[in-house]
């Protein structure tokens, strides 16, 4: 570009955001845009500013496949630039203690398949350990029946391979009760715990008081006998607890003397026979120190819970990981509960965990969304200590990133109505098949006289439209039948009458296509290739990436990915 004449660089720049983000660029992005790479004409910011808006009115009226066409023959090779390059990513903060390498888990619950809200950990910990180097555990945590699903042991797995976390062992919970109950008698031993046959009631009401539980000072013959008990099933469930002692005094209640160990007989585990169970704070802190885990990377919801962990570890004499607890996370839009969610299933009103209305991992597979842009919107919002509202624009912004180079591109007619037009000569239209990519070719869509149009953008106040690839459509209303005929090829003649650029589809070539998403399904039909893209994301021109998710005798059924 000559120093002279900033339009070219004020087109470009307008080409590259409205591809890369979507929608019409702000005339302060493009001139930022330019002036930040050429300050040579930061002198002339009043005239670059007025030609920017210029160069957006007229990236304006392309269609979004048009602008990819015209930003390649501008710049060859610019467009691939744009989703290809490797960008600067966020690096993570340090992790103190982490020179010789580290030792991470993620440890979920079986109760249902992962979601969102579970990546952030996932992700994050796999990160340090690409960082740094070292081992990533999979904990399963399965030791409050209550809480498993006997079918998210697998659910949990085949999550984790989705999102490509380089796991190196797996370890359950309940195959290591035994583990836990000898760590638990020894603990008695050091006089750091206890068994309570106090009534929870009585006991709370001490607890409050700061007063010692009559069970508190007995001697460690005692709770080894009471111990045994428990395990020999003398004891029912509620009648006797595993204490930790604390500080009685700590400003806080649920410090003091919290439970370690409880007896459940109800429900039944899906994987063992037993009768007395670790809680979480308990097996937590016996399978970091068993496991060698060295850095604990966890919501600050559990500050409280790493607050009690640090008592077990000093009874024990054992050394301290090294904690960091980023902010909540709020997310909106979807259901995350798994109770609500199994409900909503159990009723009807989710066809299973992976619908697209949840907010699970597998549900986000379903629609089109890639593992890789889960694992970069998580790493771009870290682990600061900062409550934060978790951005779907950010998650779809990355995945667009993924998707656009890859997915062909199809005519989509959603509501389609069947018009014959007059006066048009038969025709045979070459779309391509990706507007950056001519080597993958092009479809072949052959006009003979009717077309399926989308029934939404045709009203009584369309006078002209044109159909992409083809040609000029006049609409003439008499009445309440509109009538269509042919209105020339000129594009110039198009733009000039501000006709809107829709999508069509030949009538005698009409697949059935549902588009299914988050608010409901949208009926209409596409082209005949589409069928061959089975289980890929594909962008229907004008509404949208999807994926297809299945063809039969009844059609396409795709679901929405985003814009």
């Amino acid at each position: 570009m000559a120093g002279e004449d900033p339009k070219e660089l004020l087109l470009l720049c307008a080409l590259q955001n409205a591809i890369r983000h979507g929608g019409i660029p702000q005339t302060g992005a493009v001139v930022g845009m330019v002036l930040g790479a050429h300050p040579e004409f930061r002198s002339r910011a009043k005239e670059v500013a007025a030609l920017a808006k210029e160069a957006i009115a007229d990236v304006a009226a392309l269609s979004p496949e048009d602008r990819v066409v015209k930003l390649q023959a501008l710049a060859p090779g610019m467009y691939e630039a744009l989703f290809t390059k490797h960008e600067h990513k966020k690096v993570l903060p340090e992790l103190e203690c982490a020179e010789h390498g580290v030792v991470m888990r993620f440890a979920p619950n079986p109760s249902g398949p992962l979601h969102i809200g579970h990546a952030r950990a996932a992700v994050l910990n796999d990160a340090y350990v690409k960082q740094y180097g070292g081992r990533y555990i999979l904990r399963i945590e399965d030791t409050d029946p209550k809480r498993v699903d006997p079918e998210a042991y697998e659910m949990v797995k085949e999550d984790i391979a989705w999102l490509g976390l380089g796991i190196t062992e797996t370890v359950t919970q309940s195959d290591r009760l035994a583990l836990y109950y000898d760590l638990c008698g020894q603990l008695i031993e050091k006089g750091g715990a206890y068994v309570c046959t106090c009534d929870n009631e009585h006991f709370k009401e001490l607890k409050q008081s700061k007063t010692a539980c009559p069970c508190r000072d007995q001697p460690v013959e005692k709770n080894r006998e009471l111990w045994k008990k428990m395990l020999d099933h003398t004891f029912k469930e509620g009648e006797a607890t595993v204490r930790i002692k604390t500080d009685l005094h700590h400003p806080d209640p649920a410090m003091r003397d919290f439970p370690a160990f409880r007896i459940l007989d109800s429900p039944p585990h899906p994987k063992v026979k037993a009768h007395v169970y670790p809680l979480m704070n308990f097996s937590v802190v016996a399978d970091d120190h068993l496991l060698g885990v060295t850095h604990v990377i966890r919501g600050k919801d559990h500050i409280a819970n790493t607050r009690r962990q640090r008592y077990i570890y000093d009874h024990f004499g054992w050394k301290v990981p090294v904690y960091r607890h980023y902010g909540r996370m709020g997310i909106e839009g979807v259901v995350l509960s798994t109770s609500k969610m199994r409900l909503g299933i159990n009723e009807g009103i989710y066809t299973g965990w992976d619908d697209i209305r949840l907010g699970t991992l597998r549900a986000l597979a379903r629609r089109g969304i890639s593992p890789d842009a889960v694992k970069n919107a998580v790493l771009a919002i870290g682990i600061g200590d900062t409550d934060i509202s978790f951005s779907w624009d950010n998650l779809f912004a990355e995945n667009k990133k993924i998707v656009d180079p890859l997915a062909n591109r199809y005519f989509f007619v959603p509501d389609p109505i069947i018009v014959t037009i007059t006066g048009a000569p038969h025709r045979t239209a070459h779309a391509m098949l990706h507007p950056g990519d001519a080597a993958r070719g092009t479809r072949t869509l052959v006009f003979k006289e009717s077309v399926a149009l989308p029934n939404g953008d045709i009203t009584h106040d369309t006078a002209m439209v044109r159909l992409k690839d083809l040609f000029n459509l006049k609409i003439s209303c008499d009445g309440n039948t509109p009538s269509f005929s042919y209105a020339g090829d000129s594009l110039a003649e198009a733009r000039s009458a501000k006709a809107h650029i829709i999508q069509w589809l030949p009538a005698q070539d009409l697949v059935r296509c549902t588009l299914l998403t988050p608010e409901g399904e949208i009926t209409g039909a596409c082209e005949p290739l589409v069928t061959k893209e089975l289980g890929k994301v594909v962008q229907f021109e004008r509404v949208g990436f999807a994926r297809i998710d299945a063809v039969d005798m009844d059609g396409v059924r795709a679901y929405f990915t985003h814009k």
